[in-house]
């Protein structure tokens, strides 16, 4: 799917690309209404299916002082070990949850990460992009 010639930019642009795809996939089947959890499952699939690696709700501690303190973070989902996905299921999006995007993206120093609300009527205006 990738070409090792792409630049880091053009890279992340696919992969970022192919998650929205496969978002927009299951928002499409499933519409608004349902828990984050399904989300995530059909998500998961789709994923899979579309060849991107992932792993479901990574463990992300946090560093203090410099030592690492189990805090009970988890990121829903880490795509190609670069994009990390929020998956929100919510009426309305708060800054909060853009905060909590942002604060994991350092902590865990990827690049991108991507807050998908799904509980819209049109999946494209519940599509967050956050750069670290």
């Amino acid at each position: 799917m990738f070409d090792h010639r792409d630049t880091e930019t053009q890279r992340l642009n696919r992969i970022t690309d192919g998650i929205i795809g496969c978002a927009i996939d299951v928002h499409r089947a499933l519409g608004p209404g349902l828990l984050e959890s399904a989300y995530e499952e059909c998500l998961c699939y789709e994923l899979a299916h579309a060849g991107l690696n992932f792993n479901r709700q990574v463990d992300l501690p946090v560093v203090y002082k410099g030592v690492r303190l189990d805090c009970g973070y988890r990121m829903d989902l880490v795509v190609e070990n670069e994009v990390i996905l929020e998956i929100k299921a919510v009426e309305r999006m708060i800054p909060l949850f853009e905060a909590q995007l942002l604060s994991y993206l350092k902590m865990a120093k990827k690049p991108i990460g991507l807050l998908l609300n799904f509980h819209v009527p049109v999946l494209k205006s519940g599509i967050k992009r956050l750069r670290n």
